[in-house]
């Protein structure tokens, strides 16, 4: 896997943060930021495809029925109980 460098500026705590973080863990700071932003990517993609996905059954009428909200309703009350 090939890789670039890139600049970031972080706030000073951050940067302390980093650092102590990796110091910890006996990673580089450059490590820990690109599996930050790796993850923070992954994520966000994700929820954006999960909510595209959404308003698209949305935009097809593809919705609970009112007996289907009502057991689910139930069942999650149910299990708080």
């Amino acid at each position: 896997m090939s890789s670039a460098t890139i600049t970031v500026r972080l706030e000073d705590e951050v940067k302390e943060r980093l650092a102590r973080l990796a110091e910890s863990t006996q990673r580089s700071k450059s490590f820990l930021a690109s599996e930050a932003i790796r993850e923070f990517i992954e994520n966000n993609e994700w929820q954006i495809a999960e909510t595209r996905a959404a308003l698209k059954e949305a935009d097809a009428g593809d919705f609970a029925s009112d007996r289907e909200v009502k057991r689910l309703r139930k069942k999650w009350q149910s299990n708080a109980d």
